[in-house]
């Protein structure tokens, strides 16, 4: 046994890797990124990103069926592109442990929405472990993967946020390898979901909650720590850290085995209690299902229903001082800005200047809803920009419209309503910002550039080609960094009464191996109109009236020169 410091991820990984994992898949994206990208290290585990959730979860589910210990991991709204197969998966159960990871983002740092997926445990009955820690998330993915064996069932972890990215000390064993021959057995009775089969399967598993509920009540994970005062409260997860610090002396029910409940333990724990109260983050799912117990509880007023927790904040909730704002250290804030050089700038430039309704995806382009760009108009979920602007062509809006979608976000869900807008023979713009690399969540590969996860050579796939297979006549490649040109292709391809797809090529400029040239003012021509600030790069700005260009950050471009109307940049 060696110590280590790692993240919640990190954890995360060491614990599958213990256990004997073999197969762990899943798709980039914060913060849940770092668990494959550890368990790639490790040459005994086939480790790799997939298209999207969805097929990372069959990937995983398809090898447990062999009995392969198999994990898949993926941000909260991962698990809804996941979702459709993880309900069913519960029906049919597994053959190796398998264990399915869910990195919610409470505040939603860099996410749509800040959803609650322990929700997902009670939709598909599937058994829910909430570390508080990485030594729990370690020690916890261990037991998963005997505890879906045990009951033939995925398991499900959650972690948080300042769960994935925090470190902390965990004791590490050595691998325990599972010798096991993979081995599919035949059983269209248990493996096909038709109906007369899942009527039967949901009997098996609601019988299987019912074991489950002695399990949540016996596991070390779920316990009562005493207290010196007469009353305590309910907790799990990060708001326990919280819940700890803020009130050591009260007694704490700490609960890691979330689902089922362990009602005996919770009513055991409230008796003799002058005062419960229930602490967790976004929903109230603990506070209501314990409320159903017929307990007495007190809990956080609506207020804090959004957001993360924090120990201030489980404090003034306690205190009943909710209309107090938290006094957190003034820190300088930075907005969020495109990188400079960034080739998305150009596209973007353009469509504004074109006047463009621009519908969107979730990715670093999504920064261009800001100002000074502000060409950003719709970003609901990953693809949904292309559905949006069928949508949109359909109902009849008169102005230009385009969809943008990133070249990870198009394998991952553009290709689909994509096919849509070409069978149903929807005249449309669609443009593909090709930056070679899944950017926003730390520069993974995808099957645009052929690269796996463990750096191995795999076989790209051309979007190009792709695009014309579907049936796209129009098909055009642009440099975003030639403003000019791209404007051009833009207007051509917006006045066409049929599918066009502009595929946006020019890798991201911090992928990008080659010898900056810094451009520069020169002061003599330039009239401060303020033009090439418009362009929202931030190694651009004024400084005592004059605009200036910061050379430890310009990465020379050039698109600043050319939309200069006094060739005042060189």
């Amino acid at each position: 046994m060696s110590k280590k410091i790692l993240s919640g991820n990190e954890a995360v990984a060491w614990g599958a890797y213990v256990a004997g994992v073999k197969i762990a898949t899943a798709y980039p994206g914060t913060p849940s990124t770092e668990i494959l990208e550890t368990l790639a290290k490790f040459d005994e585990v086939n480790a790799h990103w997939c298209t999207n959730e969805k097929v990372a979860l069959d990937v995983a589910s398809g090898a447990s069926f062999c009995g392969v210990r198999s994990l898949v991991a993926m941000k909260h709204v991962g698990l809804n592109v996941a979702s459709d197969a993880l309900v069913t998966l519960a029906y049919t159960g597994v053959e190796g442990g398998l264990v399915v990871v869910s990195c919610d983002d409470p505040f939603a740092h860099s996410s749509q929405n800040e959803q609650d997926n322990r929700n997902y445990a009670r939709l598909a009955k599937l058994p829910l472990f909430e570390p508080s820690d990485s030594e729990e998330a370690y020690k916890m993915i261990k037991e998963a993967f005997e505890l879906s064996e045990e009951f033939s069932i995925p398991v499900l972890v959650r972690l948080t946020t300042r769960i994935s990215h925090a470190k902390g000390v965990v004791d590490v064993e050595g691998r325990k390898e599972i010798l096991r021959e993979p081995h599919f057995p035949r059983d269209p009775s248990r493996w096909v979901m038709i109906p007369a089969h899942a009527r039967k399967a949901h009997e098996v598993l609601e019988k299987k909650i019912l074991k489950l509920k002695e399990y949540s009540e016996k596991t070390p994970f779920n316990q009562i720590l005493p207290g010196r005062e007469n009353w305590g409260i309910i907790t799990s997860s990060i708001a326990y850290q919280y819940v700890k610090e803020a009130f050591p002396e009260a007694w704490i029910l700490k609960i890691g085995f979330s689902y089922p409940l362990p009602e005996k333990k919770i009513k055991n724990f409230s008796e003799g209690l002058e005062e419960v109260w229930v602490i967790e983050e976004l929903d109230p799912i603990l506070e209501k299902e314990v409320r159903a117990l017929g307990i007495s509880v007190k809990a956080k007023p609506l207020d804090f229903y959004t957001g993360e927790l924090s120990v201030e904040k489980v404090r003034r909730i306690i205190k009943g001082d909710c209309g107090i704002g938290e006094s957190n250290p003034q820190i300088p804030s930075r907005p969020p800005l495109l990188c400079a050089g960034c080739p998305h700038r150009g596209i973007f430039y353009v469509l504004k200047k074109l006047g463009c309704v621009v519908t969107g995806d979730i990715g670093c382009y999504t920064l261009a809803c800001l100002p000074p760009l502000s060409s950003m108009d719709t970003c609901v979920a990953m693809g949904s920009g292309v559905g949006h602007l069928a949508g949109m062509e359909r109902a009849g809006e008169k102005v230009p419209k385009v969809a943008v979608i990133g070249d990870s976000t198009f394998f991952h869900a553009g290709i689909p309503p994509l096919i849509d807008l070409i069978y149903n023979f929807t005249p449309s713009t669609v443009i593909v910002l090709d930056n070679r690399t899944t950017a926003m969540t730390g520069h993974q590969d995808h099957p645009g550039t052929g690269i796996t996860l463990k750096g191995s050579k795999g076989r790209a796939v051309s979007i190009k080609k792709l695009v014309e297979g579907l049936g796209v006549k129009n098909v055009r490649e642009v440099d975003p960094y030639d403003l000019k040109e791209t404007e051009r292709v833009i207007k051509e391809e917006l006045g066409k009464k049929d599918v066009s797809v502009i595929i946006s090529t020019r890798p991201c400029v911090l992928l990008e191996k080659r010898e900056y040239t810094p451009l520069k003012v020169m002061e003599e021509k330039c009239k401060n109109c303020g033009k090439c600030l418009t362009l929202g790069c931030p190694a651009l700005y004024k400084k005592e009236g004059r605009v200036i260009i910061d050379p430890l950050l310009c990465t020379g471009c050039g698109m600043c020169k050319e939309v200069c109307p006094f060739q005042a940049i060189e």
